[in-house]
């Protein structure tokens, strides 16, 4: 492949975006397309590892990263998972299938990009699933390649069930489907799982594509830069092995994910003048968006030790249930969330406790992703900001007392014995929540924003509509970095969505991309 074999779409990064654009654009027998990715490849479902087949709980090391991020100024630096394998994230993550809200799609169609206005996207959101409890009304699909689904009460876990009685002693209402464009409410999540199966988009997408001639899948296989001759990217450079090779293509879909979707472009030399060059990397174009809005959904649990440590299992589901609502004197429907994970290793020695997070659905902070070298094994500097605005720090600080009020309740005594964070006497006046805030909020996982879609006309946009790059031919990015905001709701059925749209604009509108 050393400048030799020409494909007609190499598209970089085989996660929840990529995945499906290539299985969508190879739906067309007449053009080549070439997926590379990172990470391996596992062609067979009996061949998977079990961190990847099992949906019940995150993998967190052995198809990762290994990066780490600044979520605030006074934080400490975390783990950042990601996912280094084909399906990406969606491989890896914890199985949450929210949409998000109308409102969300139709403020980025405000922003100058029409078609992914909510009356754009339903119809791929509809396309990608296969809802098994609610494919029958009018906003969700039942025969797509990812299947939907809610765990019901008797496949609760004792933690579970107890917060959605707390929810009802609480006053909210039950939520039957967290997707409904209209609802809101404590209820099931909905969940990209078959059983204890994770349906990733390796499995939902590549694996029915792998028998066409015309996809070839290349894993294990670092993406350098793209190579940019004349305004017009003309190929990219790889790494398998230790060897350094030339592809070249027709089409370039960078789709490597909000974290290395940006890192690419800088090391090719595309981005913020100063950036590029504190690196010594020579200037392809000053692109000033990119790595900048960092988008995400900051967040902050409490941690309570239960009376009978049987009840945790850490073989249980991790995640089972969701609260959606509005904060108080907010123009953003549905902005918070409260959410109770099974277990948590907060309590000490043993499995003993289990964590209520309130989580920020919609913020207005932003933060910045920078390389920390021109090396292409070095990972990006990350820093998230969180809570400085103070629009973001009132609204979380309630979301984090609401998860709290869950603690007292009746329905919740009967398996909580103390909360252990925060420590019992510690005062939770404004004030001091803020402080903690400011130094304990933490991701949900979530990044986007950092290759902003957008038009001409606004300076901090990286790609138009349908992500085109505004600064070279023949490039398109596609994948969580182009959303302008986050949405309210975790991003990889979002990140999909992106991909259907993309992948058959590839396969129904090719003149659009050159093609």
């Amino acid at each position: 492949m050393n400048g030799g074999e020409r494909f007609d779409v190499v598209v970089i990064g085989a996660g929840s975006s990529g995945a499906v654009i290539a299985a969508r654009a190879s739906e067309d027998g007449r053009r080549s397309v070439l997926l590379i990715e990172a990470g391996p490849d596992y062609q067979r479902l009996d061949e998977t590892p079990f961190d990847l087949v099992n949906g019940h709980n995150n993998s967190y090391t052995a198809h990762d990263w290994g990066l780490s991020y600044q979520p605030t100024a006074a934080g400490r630096p975390a783990a950042f998972p990601r996912g280094r394998v084909t399906g990406g994230s969606s491989a890896v993550n914890t199985c949450i299938a929210l949409r998000g809200m109308p409102e969300d799609y139709d403020g980025w169609a405000a922003l100058g990009n029409p078609e992914w206005a909510w009356d754009k996207v339903l119809p791929a959101f509809k396309r990608l699933e296969r809802d098994l409890d609610f494919g029958d009304r009018d906003y969700h699909g039942n025969s797509g390649p990812i299947t939907i689904r809610r765990h019901p009460w008797d496949e609760l876990t004792p933690v579970h069930q107890a917060w959605l009685e707390a929810a009802d002693e609480l006053g909210y209402p039950r939520c039957d489907d967290a997707n409904d464009p209209d609802a809101w409410g404590a209820g099931p999540h909905p969940m990209n799982k078959s059983g204890r199966l994770r349906v990733s988009t390796a499995i939902g997408y590549l694996a029915p594509a792998r028998a066409r001639p015309n996809l070839t899948i290349r894993a294990n296989t670092t993406t350098r830069r793209l190579i940019v001759e004349s305004g017009r990217v003309v190929g990219v450079e790889v790494e398998t092995d230790g060897q350094i090779e030339l592809v070249r293509g027709r089409l370039f879909v960078l789709s490597a994910g909000a974290i290395q979707s940006p890192a690419i472009l800088l090391r090719s030399g595309i981005g913020p003048r100063n950036e590029v060059g504190r690196h010594g990397i020579d200037l392809v174009s000053h692109v000033p968006g990119v790595g900048q809005n960092l988008c995400d959904h900051p967040a902050l649990a409490a941690v309570a030790i239960v009376r009978d440590p049987s009840i945790l299992d850490l073989d249980q589901p991790v995640v089972q249930t969701i609260l959606r609502y509005t904060a108080n004197g907010s123009d953003q429907r549905n902005d918070l969330q409260v959410e109770v994970f099974s277990f948590s290793p907060r309590g000490g020695a043993g499995l003993n406790s289990f964590a209520i997070a309130g989580v920020l659905e919609q913020s207005y902070g932003r933060g910045t992703l920078r390389l920390s070298s021109a090396r292409p094994d070095a990972a990006p500097l990350i820093e998230q900001r969180f809570c400085e605005d103070p629009r973001d720090a009132a609204r979380l600080a309630q979301a984090f007392r609401d998860a709290l009020a869950f603690l007292s309740t009746r329905a919740m005594s009967g398996i909580v014995e103390r909360v252990i964070f925060p420590a019992a006497g510690r005062p939770l006046t404004d004030e001091t929540l803020q402080e903690l805030l400011l130094k304990l909020s933490a991701s949900g996982y979530h990044p986007c924003g950092t290759v902003k879609m957008g038009p001409r006309e606004d300076p901090m946009a990286v790609v138009n509509q349908l992500g085109r790059a505004h600064f070279a031919d023949r490039l398109v990015v596609a994948d969580a970095s182009i959303m302008p905001s986050v949405p309210r709701a975790n991003t990889n059925l979002t990140s999909i969505m992106i991909g259907e749209k993309v992948g058959e604009w590839l396969r129904t509108r090719p003149a659009e991309y050159g093609l």
